[in-house]
């Protein structure tokens, strides 16, 4: 998403408590596009597992909704409250939650009810925001903090549930836990090392510090961090599929030669058609071929090479499912450099390859037009990027 020259880019990472196969936590986030808003819920349910998934669950798809109504903000907490189901144990219902609404002219709302301090940075220090706070008549207990300012490029905030602050509790180290002020330490430190590290990144490299405090390893409770990271737009290309008229094959390698940004090109025949258009030669990375997918290869002045349909099959399923680890899958090379531009251009030839109509073909081999419309949605509703679809 564009407010003016800035990106908002989010990463979410996050751990189950040791034990459970499901994470107490829920992080959500929609877009009101007529408003030009992004908001995002971070909530962490009373205790853990399937219990504890359900009451954040709830607590964070209702909070979307109200504040993409723009609800008055007490009165939607209080509604949140009333219809949490009853723990047996404690004998309460709750959540706690933190809510951003980021509204893309530069200003920024944050409510907290419950959850750690979110982080604020600016120019790599983080900076105290004041905040005004609202309580609740029928929830005592409880008060609701609210915060409002602008960002700038370069801000990031940084949202983490009580896991992470927690982390290392009754350790001879940290007795009290790694608490807010290790977190603090630890992101600007981040920061200043990787100024320009992707949100994803971030969250990960939080969740995995925090880890290091704990015994064996493994979380004494549900860990989750989000970051959100203002700045530049990252721009990329993709060209795949030979144009449908093969007058045009100059064209669309010039375009691929001047483009701002950087170059992926999926398919053998439209990397033949730069490499003889640009006179570049192409270069096959064996080392990716133990893969069950085709090698990659390498071309001067292009970012990344790779096979087609089959490649680009593979990699609208790790986009939609979450991407592997595993760094050299030509498929998972093609989903983290898209992941980490914002402003996605893909350049779709028409020609029909008549390999791919083999009816002996695995059946989740889709045209080539339809894969790109497929990537392109998840792109868009999944990791928030701006793509336009040219076919030619």
């Amino acid at each position: 998403m564009i407010s003016g020259p800035l990106f908002v880019d989010i990463g979410f990472s996050q751990r189950c408590k040791r034990g459970e196969n499901i994470c107490g936590d829920a992080f959500k986030f929609c877009r009101v596009p007529e408003e030009n808003r992004i908001i995002l819920v971070l909530s962490d349910g009373l205790g853990s597992g399937i219990k504890a998934n359900i009451l954040s669950s709830m607590t964070s798809t209702m909070a979307l909704k109200f504040m993409a109504s723009n609800k008055e903000i007490l009165q939607s907490a209080e509604t949140i409250m009333s219809a949490l189901p009853i723990c047996r144990t404690r004998k309460i219902s709750y959540a706690t939650f933190t809510i951003v609404d980021l509204s893309l002219n530069g200003k920024t709302k944050i409510i907290n009810m419950g959850n750690p301090p979110f982080l604020f940075m600016h120019k790599g220090k983080c900076v105290n925001i004041p905040c005004s706070e609202i309580c609740s008549p029928n929830w005592r207990d409880r008060s609701i903090e609210v915060y409002e300012f602008e960002i700038s490029e370069g801000d990031r905030i940084v949202l983490i549930s009580d896991g992470i602050t927690q982390a290392g509790m009754g350790t001879e180290k940290y007795k009290l836990g790694w608490r807010v002020e290790g977190c603090r330490k630890f992101v600007e430190n981040r920061a200043y090392e990787e100024d320009n590290r992707g949100s994803q990144d971030f969250a990960e490299a939080l969740i995995k510090e925090a880890l290091l405090k704990e015994s064996s390893y493994t979380p004494g409770d549900d860990m989750s961090s989000a970051s959100i990271y203002f700045r530049k737009p990252e721009k990329l290309i993709l060209f795949t599929g030979p144009p449908f008229f093969k007058e045009r094959d100059a064209e669309c390698a010039r375009l691929i030669a001047s483009y701002d940004g950087s170059k992926v090109i999926c398919g053998g025949t439209t990397a033949n058609i730069v490499a003889r258009e640009l006179d570049r030669e192409i270069k096959t990375d064996l080392k990716s071929a133990r893969y069950d997918l085709p090698p990659v290869s390498g071309m001067n002045g292009i970012d990344l090479i790779t096979e087609g349909i089959f490649t680009l099959t593979r990699t609208a399923k790790y986009l939609e499912e979450g991407i592997p680890p595993e760094t050299g899958d030509p498929a998972v090379m093609l989903a983290e450099i898209l992941r980490k531009n914002d402003i996605i251009e893909m350049l779709v030839g028409t020609r029909v390859n008549e390999v791919h109509q083999d009816p002996n073909l695995p059946l989740d081999i889709e045209i080539r037009r339809s894969i790109v419309r497929r990537i392109a949605n998840v792109l868009k509703e999944k990791y928030l990027k701006e793509v336009k679809i040219k076919f030619v």
